[in-house]
């Protein structure tokens, strides 16, 4: 068992999100690798209100007890997977206020994302790529990204392409050795 641990953190609260599909074949892929321990994070478990805490993150002076339970989960782990679906071009609101409610937890980790929608959710991760960096979370180059015209049957049922399978051990070969080298920068 491996002392690294990796967050999947499924960023749609959506009712009858495609999200749930996606994080759980990125849970399947991550259950072969032996380099890290991989747990599913879905925000659904997770209701945190719109952010609520009157002192910025930065500062770690947190109030609430959803806030002081989320920032212990998060701190637990070495890094995270994304999995966003994109919304306007964007993450969702579950999504970037959950990253939001911290700040000094994300930072001096690894990222890596996986997103869909009906151009791959591409917009979604530049989004995201540009909050990462404002945490300090690095994030590795390789990215997954299924369409909603080919890697879902009807909009709805996922059924991804075969050229997935062949990205995603590269996505979780770069988080897994960026999240490693990070762990000597924390220490």
């Amino acid at each position: 068992m491996s002392d690294l641990k990796i967050a999947v953190i499924l960023g749609s609260t959506r009712p009858g999100r495609n999200g749930k599909a996606v994080a759980d074949w990125v849970m399947d892929r991550a259950g072969a690798r032996t380099a890290a321990e991989y747990e599913l994070i879905d925000l659904a478990d997770h209701p945190l209100p719109l952010l609520d805490e009157p002192v910025p993150a930065v500062r770690r002076q947190y109030r609430n007890e959803h806030t002081k339970a989320w920032a212990a989960k998060i701190a637990a782990f070495d890094g995270y997977v994304f999995v966003t679906p994109e919304y306007n071009r964007s993450i969702p609101a579950a999504l970037k206020n959950a990253i939001d409610y911290l700040h000094q937890e994300w930072a001096d980790k690894a990222a890596a994302f996986v997103s869909y929608g009906t151009f791959g959710g591409v917009r979604a991760v530049e989004h995201l790529r540009v909050v990462a960096s404002e945490l300090q979370l690095a994030h590795v180059r390789q990215q997954l990204s299924f369409s909603m015209f080919t890697d879902f049957e009807n909009w709805s049922l996922f059924k991804p392409g075969e050229q997935h399978d062949a990205t995603a051990p590269v996505l979780f070969g770069q988080l897994e050795s960026w999240a490693r080298a990070l762990k000597t920068v924390r220490a």
